[in-house]
């Protein structure tokens, strides 16, 4: 049997209100008032599409055996590399082995769904036994428009393997048409779209259920037996509903009012919510949208009910703080370019030799653990910090990344650079043992607390835009909600 193993999410703990958006910007665009309902989630200054995937797929993966995923497909149209391969990137910060294949997969917003039939595609050809699927959108509505309302930032992950699936693969069908309802041209920041009746009438209408019926044709499935339909739109679907015999309580929630319009990554972050929700036996369908269409059919196993708690959507949507200010938006996402003084121009460390020497320990954060006394030190040490030890040339790899640990001790700086003033960084005691020095991120000064429970999360560390590198690891966060 080959399906879906696990799942996980990410949201930004920021969420601006889109009527924050329409007070500032509402005297020039007063035709959005209308659109101007509820929050979208937005990435912090040292968030992008690649740190939420890999969140994300650090959210699906815990717990499990790394070491059998054998694939990981990244599905984003904002990708931060062009020409760098960015899978490879985030199965490094996952710090899965080096035997795995990984690929980008983009120039779409169904690249959710194709990332998803590769993975399949892969098993069923018998090239791997599990395959980690990763879909990340991070978009930019030009200031003043509908998209502006509309993107909102997330990430989500799905694992597909052989063993314990807990949603199994029925099959898929899909559709490749040139319909520019939306595009965005190479090294462009906003996107532009097409007028919106047309897109409505002669794209969405005729796309999607050519691509839903053809799929039921196809594998035998009929509409009335579906628990879930998960589209991935940001519109309310269930007024299509009659055409394809489905009722309106069987569509997924696409979260506009909580998220946005996640691109790539909506058509997975639905199917984690969907699989968050289900009882054996419910059948699942997927739909991504964009230059045509995918289905995937998927019915849930009793395996599902034995799946540990992940970190999911609904943790993520709980974990939360309101964005007030526009103007932080604005600078968060790069829209507005603000004086980052001498401190912000410094040159950023991009020995990128460096980086392959130490990889493992700057982007998955491994460290070492004595074997003799089993004390886990970071960075790798060649000799054992115990002094009661001090044992030579007798370490493992440990793995600090996925462990959460306590405040020690912190410090607010106002003249470290950081496009949220102040910086906070600090040393936390990891539980299991360890002691790291740590940049602080997604906490406000007021909410910082000794002996407060923390946790690891991947971020970019800066930009260094001389070079055309962007740097990542990882920071430590207040401990999020656990899994429900």
């Amino acid at each position: 049997m080959i399906g879906i193993t696990s799942y996980g999410a990410y949201i930004p703990w920021n969420r601006l209100q889109r009527q924050s958006i329409f007070q500032a910007m509402g005297w020039y665009s007063p035709f959005t008032y209308g659109i101007a309902k509820g929050e979208k989630a937005v990435s912090n200054h040292d968030e992008d599409s690649l740190s939420m995937a890999v969140n994300a797929g650090a959210n699906c993966v815990s717990g499990l055996d790394r070491g059998k995923i054998g694939g990981l497909f990244l599905a984003s149209t904002t990708l931060p590399y062009d020409e760098r391969m960015n899978a490879s990137i985030a199965a490094t910060a996952l710090d899965l082995k080096s035997q795995v294949s990984a690929a980008d997969i983009t120039g779409g917003l169904k690249a959710g769904t194709t990332a998803m039939i590769s993975a399949l595609d892969a098993l069923q050809a018998g090239r791997m036994n599990q395959a980690l699927v990763l879909a990340a959108d991070s978009r930019l509505g030009k200031p003043g428009g509908a998209y502006e309302h509309m993107f909102g930032d997330a990430a989500a992950a799905v694992l597909f393997g052989t063993e314990n699936v807990i949603a199994e693969f029925k099959g898929s069908f899909s559709l490749s048409y040139d319909f520019a309802d939306q595009r965005r041209a190479s090294g462009e920041k906003f996107n532009r779209n097409w007028e919106e009746r047309w897109i409505r009438d002669a794209g969405i209408s005729k796309i999607l259920p050519e691509a839903i019926m053809g799929a039921a044709t196809k594998h035998g499935v009929n509409p009335a037996n579906i628990s879930k339909i998960c589209i991935a739109l940001p519109a309310d679907m269930s007024g299509m509903g009659k055409k394809m015999m489905l009722t309106p309580e069987k569509f997924q929630e696409s979260m506009v009012n909580t998220v946005g319009d996640c691109g790539a990554a909506l058509s997975v972050l639905m199917l984690a919510a969907a699989l968050e929700d289900a009882k054996p036996g419910d059948q699942i369908v997927v739909v991504g949208f964009g230059s045509g269409a995918d289905v995937l059919l998927f019915q849930a196993t009793e395996e599902i009910t034995k799946l540990p708690a992940r970190r999911a959507v609904k943790a993520c949507l709980a974990n939360r703080k309101e964005l007030t200010s526009y103007e932080k938006y604005k600078v968060f996402s790069g829209i507005e370019d603000i004086e980052t003084g001498i401190r912000g121009e410094a040159p950023a460390a991009s020995a990128l030799s460096v980086l392959w020497k130490d990889r493992r320990a700057i982007m998955a954060y491994v460290g070492t653990r004595c074997k003799e006394c089993k004390t886990p030190q970071f960075p790798p040490q060649r000799i054992c910090a115990n002094p009661a030890c001090n044992a030579k040339d007798k370490m493992e790899p440990y793995s600090f990344a996925d462990k959460k640990g306590k405040l020690f001790t912190f410090t607010a700086d106002m003249l470290a650079f950081t496009f949220d003033p102040p910086a906070i960084y600090g040393l936390v005691d990891m539980d299991g043992g360890g002691r790291l020095w740590m940049d602080f991120t997604d906490v406000e000064v007021k909410d910082m607390k000794v002996n407060m429970p923390v946790e690891l999360s991947f971020r970019r560390k800066y930009v260094d835009k001389g070079r055309g590198i962007s740097g990542y690891s990882w920071k430590a966060v207040p401990a999020g909600k656990e899994a429900n």
